[in-house]
């Protein structure tokens, strides 16, 4: 049995690809929109005018109480149709996010093929494999459900509005652990 995960998950969220595709391809806010899972987010290099070869350390989790710091590159430039990127350090591989727009609404398919490099957890692989993949099922759907929040967030006009838009869920098994460069105070990179 391959110690790879492979997952593809597809998300069906009212907007247009400009504004989903200006969400999912600003890394360095996701532990704001999406704080269940990405608890920090440092950028690194800066990569070129396509932003290809752009770097951010991330310090994420799922429902399960571990955490995993890699580096995401971008791999393929942020456009209409999507992204790609790598990943490297607790866990390895790679990532495509394919965009579709269907009438109002868009598509949004994510494929994601990875490995542990995180030592213990890569020798659980062969007995936990259902749960670490439960785990990833319900990051990703905290990242759903995170997006549609944060779509509506941002088309609001009055700050009174925005207010009753709902936050985003937070992650599970929080641990202080000293102050991170992220900006937030629970979280050390």
């Amino acid at each position: 049995m391959s110690e790879f995960f492979e997952f593809r998950t597809v998300w069906r969220v009212p907007g247009t690809i400009a504004e989903v595709a200006d969400i999912l391809g600003d890394a360095a806010t996701l532990p704001r929109w999406w704080p269940s899972v990405y608890l920090a987010v440092e950028q690194g290099s800066v990569g070129d005018s396509d932003g290809v070869g752009s770097t951010f350390t991330l310090y994420t989790k799922g429902w399960l109480p571990y955490t995993l710091r890699w580096t995401l590159t971008v791999t393929e430039p942020l456009s209409e149709t999507g992204f790609a990127l790598t990943a490297r350090g607790d866990l390895t591989g790679g990532g495509q996010w394919q965009f579709e727009q269907d009438g109002p609404e868009t598509v949004v398919t994510y494929d994601w093929r990875v490995t542990f490099d995180k030592a213990w957890l890569r020798r659980f692989v062969p007995v936990f494999r259902p749960v670490f993949a439960a785990n990833h099922r319900w990051a990703m759907a905290r990242g759903e459900e995170s997006l549609r929040l944060e779509l509506r967030r941002r088309r609001v006009t009055s700050p009174a509005a925005r207010q009753l838009i709902p936050r985003p869920p937070g992650p599970t098994f929080r641990r202080r652990r000293g102050r991170a460069t992220s900006g937030r105070s629970d979280v050390e990179l």
